[in-house]
């Protein structure tokens, strides 16, 4: 992709080869990501942690995207150099900062460490991630970025394939332990790590020495020659008043769960609780609403003090004042993500409880399981990864929006098949669906997205979008526990259930979704 000379006044189309390296960093992005979601919960039980003390030490992943992604949205909007380029430097930082967390995480000597490397890991892979989906929206036009995600996620997928792998191939084909003594860390988890993080790295590097960017003055003339520019309506600002008083709602309504959470838990119990179990989890909850709330309100000052250029204003104006594209795609991520992060926090728990009959972290039927979890998780991403490419054909067939409610139903059918499937040897089944469905979260809402959002922006509308995949996480963190808990007797594989319910309200989301210009 040159930038040299005169360019045309339309965004030019890009080769397949350019395509293909803008997007490869996501192979490396995407075996942390695989790596983390496949072996946290893992690595939590061996030092201790209780299948109900997951969800909340989960907390820390989109606790750290909620925060990081829209502050990195807004400063990669901001940054220019013709040399390193827009986003570029963030992709680098990210990845040399996820690189090294990725050799320490499997060797924290307790739990609290472990879940302070979490957090560390998690914010190092959004630093890295966020630029990248700005990146399709600034370099390719409208009629390519179908084909742009797609190919983030067919490395997506591919990424999560070898990732998933590692432990297994450890065991398997070097001959690695995947059994250790209580307390530690397993030594096919532990190289799985190493080379993930060595990837990791180096995938990063291909995409930021081998591609470059437009400046912000080009993108400026591609879309107004485009008609982008004027895509978003004027903005109608909240006032002060506005954000006061819905902040007001807000911080009372947190005050009121984490008030019924007290009585609910205190002594004399409730009688009407009857064996419900109320856990400390949902102080989060009640903490994250008035968060919420505690947000509107320092907007409510700094806009009544006319205090308006500053990233934090940019940020929330922007959040209020969302395109209507943007807003009802906010409603399908929300409850795709919820499943998807039931699955992360209690696939393995689930599978090694519910197939493998085995509940102790330092039995070999355990670590048995969790690999063999680990290898479908593998099926699943290559799977996805064949879907990924399936869809810049059938994309060109019907229009996204049903694409996608398509593929979501057919994921809902691949968490229910979980609990129908009881031999271990047929878990592959499910995961032709839940496959398919994960290719098209990953792809299409961000197609869809990216039309309807002004080009100066992209960076932080990517950003903000990320809310919409990180507070469903949070509440899944705090309300899954509960939920299983008292509605399943601490089962963990029924939380594939109420995954499957999250998938069929996601796609019927979908089909309401109107994309820029219909």
């Amino acid at each position: 992709m040159t930038h040299a000379g005169h360019l045309p006044a339309r965004k030019p189309a890009l080769g397949p080869a350019q395509i293909w390296n803008m997007s490869f960093g996501f192979l490396g992005i995407q075996i942390g990501f695989e790596l983390q979601n496949g072996n946290v919960s893992r690595i939590f039980q061996t030092l201790g942690a209780d299948v109900g003390e997951l969800a909340i030490l989960w907390i820390a992943a989109p606790m750290t995207g909620l925060i990081v992604q829209p502050i990195i949205g807004h400063l990669s909007d901001k940054t220019w150099s013709p040399r390193f380029g827009r986003r570029r430097p963030f992709f680098l930082l990210g990845a040399l900062l996820a690189s090294l967390a990725l050799f320490v995480m499997p060797n924290a000597p307790v739990l609290w460490v472990a879940a302070g490397m979490l957090w560390i890991m998690d914010a190092s892979l959004n630093i890295t991630m966020e630029p990248f989906r700005a990146f399709v929206g600034d370099n390719l036009p409208d009629r390519q970025r179908t084909m742009g995600y797609a190919m983030q996620s067919f490395f997506i997928g591919t990424g999560a394939v070898l990732a998933g792998a590692l432990p297994w191939v450890m065991t398997n084909t070097f001959g690695l332990s995947n059994v250790a003594p209580a307390g530690e860390i397993p030594e096919t988890v532990r190289w799985a790590f190493y080379i993930g993080g060595a990837a990791l790295l180096a995938a990063v590097s291909w995409t930021v020495f081998t591609t470059k960017e437009y400046s912000p003055e080009d993108l400026a003339r591609f879309a107004a020659a485009e008609g982008e520019a004027a895509v978003m309506p004027q903005r109608i600002q909240r006032s002060a008043a506005q954000f006061a008083s819905g902040g007001a709602v807000w911080i009372i309504a947190g005050l009121i769960v984490a008030a019924l959470v007290a009585i609910a838990r205190g002594e004399p119990r409730p009688a009407f609780l009857g064996d419900i179990e109320v856990a400390k989890d949902l102080y989060v909850l009640a903490g994250l609403i008035v968060g919420f709330g505690a947000v509107q309100l320092a907007a409510s000052v700094l806009r009544g003090q006319g205090r308006e250029q500053s990233g934090f204003m940019e940020v929330v104006s922007d959040l209020f004042a969302m395109p209507k594209t943007m807003r009802q795609l906010a409603v399908v991520q929300f409850f795709s993500w919820f499943a998807m992060f039931a699955l992360w926090i209690y696939g393995t728990p689930g599978v090694t409880e519910y197939h493998f009959g085995a509940s102790d972290a330092a039995s070999a039927a355990y670590q048995d399981g969790a690999d063999w979890w680990s290898l479908m998780g593998s099926v699943r991403n290559g799977l996805a990864a064949a879907a990924a490419l399936g869809f810049v054909v059938v994309a060109a067939k019907i229009d996204r929006c049903r694409l996608h409610a398509t593929n979501l139903t057919l994921g809902a059918a691949g968490f229910a098949a979980m609990l129908l499937v009881r031999d271990p040897a047929l878990l592959w089944v499910p995961q032709i669906g839940l496959g398919i469905a994960w290719a098209s979260i990953v792809s299409l809402p961000y197609a869809i997205l990216a039309g309807s959002v002004p080009p100066e922006k992209m960076g932080i509308y990517m950003g903000v979008f990320n809310i919409f995949i990180v507070v469903p996480q949070l509440l899944a963190a705090t309300l899954l526990g509960f939920l299983v808990t008292n509605l399943f007797g601490g089962e963990a594989i029924y939380a594939m259930v109420i995954a499957a319910v999250s998938f069929v309200l996601a796609a019927a989301a979908t089909l309401l979704v109107k994309e820029q210009g219909e």
